[in-house]
């Protein structure tokens, strides 16, 4: 009988992408892959350790499954992913009723790992962790029609609050005929949406040309036949190019979405993160970006409470807020951490102080997501159906203007032929509630 593995799976997309490419080589190998971890016989645990929050949510999903282990349901428990290749061999020490730790690095040495767990062997492989496989089969775990499409790995931005180039190395690109040939393959098999993502997916071929190759990609993906559209995250605002944003403007299988993280508009803040720009020259792009391509959704993400920040760099943050309005924002308070460059600078900030900053921010974003929201009512969206929800007896789905498992819904009645998930549907907006959308099916 074939041993049964399962994976919890924490984190960004990224790890998720690496997450679905171990999956695979295990099944080739001849496991059988369960999806409750919980039933499974090996567990493995795909972690995240880039902040704080998420190192804990790591450490609380490895606790209960060690309680399952004790009770003889599960022989064995594995970490891979961002805690393991961070911290190596002291997550063994620390959890010590962990059968093996492997770092991103060994990633295609899944199987060997699991065999010799099996067998009683405790297991630490930490290799070279530039040595994870950029390319290769994936187990795809997203609903069926989008999937997740890692063009680099690595990063060399080097921001100073930021633990990813220790974890993940430097920037390094993908094979372009690869990424088109495995884009192509997901189109074919009823893929409705792609979503480019890397640590800084704006840099992509810098390392193999030395300019950044990502229009090119994106052209040549847009010449994939097929009804599947192309949304692009990650991309850092000085390496947004006109070309960049011709070729979003003009390709029709691109999404009108770009994810630009921010972080912040003080030039001081900005400055102690390592990071380019200032008020001006983010509020000149913002407003390029709008210009040009019309009906663009922009979402950012933004940190509070980084060292340094004053009260009035602070209001500065919040008034940019409150002038670029943007469609859709996230917010973290400041998180230190270890071997970082900013964990060790001045003036660190107290975590009340953090955490009212972000609150107001997450606020004032609010209302102005529940006004903006509100410029929909009397359109017709394309919405891309993802399920029925029996509390609101509704439908439910998202427009070109939502990302998922980070943005909004619209909910949506259907009185004639019934949509089928995976369909993309036409939807009169009627009406919102707060930030997401409610209407009428078009049949």
């Amino acid at each position: 009988m074939a041993v049964k593995v399962g994976m919890v799976c924490l984190g960004c997309a990224k790890n998720r992408v690496d997450a679905e490419m171990m999956l695979f080589t295990l099944r080739e190998a001849g496991f059988e892959i369960v999806r409750d971890a919980k039933m499974s016989d090996v567990a493995i645990v795909n972690t995240c350790g880039f902040i704080e929050d998420a190192k804990q949510e790591s450490i609380d999903e490895i606790f209960e499954l060690v309680r399952l282990k004790k009770r003889g349901r599960i022989k064995a428990i594995v970490a891979t992913g961002c805690l393991a290749q961070r911290y190596g061999s002291e997550v063994m020490k620390e959890l010590y009723e962990l059968d093996a730790v492997v770092g991103i690095g060994g990633n295609e040495h899944i199987a060997e790992v699991i065999n010799e767990v099996i067998s009683g062997k405790k297991t630490e492989l930490l290799p070279d962790k530039e040595e994870l496989p950029l390319c290769g089969g994936r187990v795809y775990t997203t609903p069926f029609y989008y999937s997740y499409l890692k063009i680099a790995e690595g990063c060399d931005n080097m921001c100073t609050y930021c633990a990813i180039p220790m974890i993940r190395g430097h920037f390094r690109s993908r094979d372009a005929d690869d990424i088109v040939a495995e884009a192509k393959r997901l189109a074919e098999s009823g893929v409705r949406e792609l979503i480019l993502i890397a640590q800084d997916t704006s840099r992509y071929g810098e390392d193999l040309c030395g300019h950044s190759m990502l229009p090119e990609l994106l052209r040549r993906l847009c010449r994939i036949e097929g009804d599947v559209r192309f949304r692009v995250l990650y991309c850092y605002p000085e390496r947004i190019t006109d070309e960049l944003i011709d070729v979003i403007a003009t390709e029709d299988k691109i999404l009108k979405y770009i994810d630009i993280p921010l972080q912040h508009c003080s030039a001081p803040v900005l400055k102690r993160m390592n990071r380019h720009g200032d008020n001006q020259s983010l509020r000149a792009l913002v407003a390029r970006l709008r210009e040009k391509v019309k009906g663009i959704t922009i979402r950012t993400t933004l940190m509070v409470g980084f060292p340094g920040e004053t009260e009035e760099q602070f209001e500065e943050l919040s008034q940019f807020v409150e002038d670029m309005r943007f469609e859709r924002m996230g917010c973290f308070a400041y998180s230190p951490e270890e071997d970082t460059p900013a964990a060790r600078l001045p003036d660190q900030i107290d975590e009340e102080t953090k955490q009212r900053r972000r609150d107001i921010l997450m606020e004032q974003q609010g209302r102005i997501m529940a006004e903006d929201t509100s410029k929909f009512i009397g359109r017709r969206l394309p919405v891309l159906c993802e399920g029925f929800d029996r509390n609101t007896e509704c439908w439910f789905g998202r427009g070109p203007q939502d990302a998922p498992e980070v943005d909004c819904r619209v909910y949506f009645v259907s009185t004639g032929t019934k949509p089928r998930i995976g369909q993309v549907v036409m939807v009169d907006i009627i009406d919102n509630l707060d930030c997401d959308l409610m209407g009428n099916m078009v049949n």
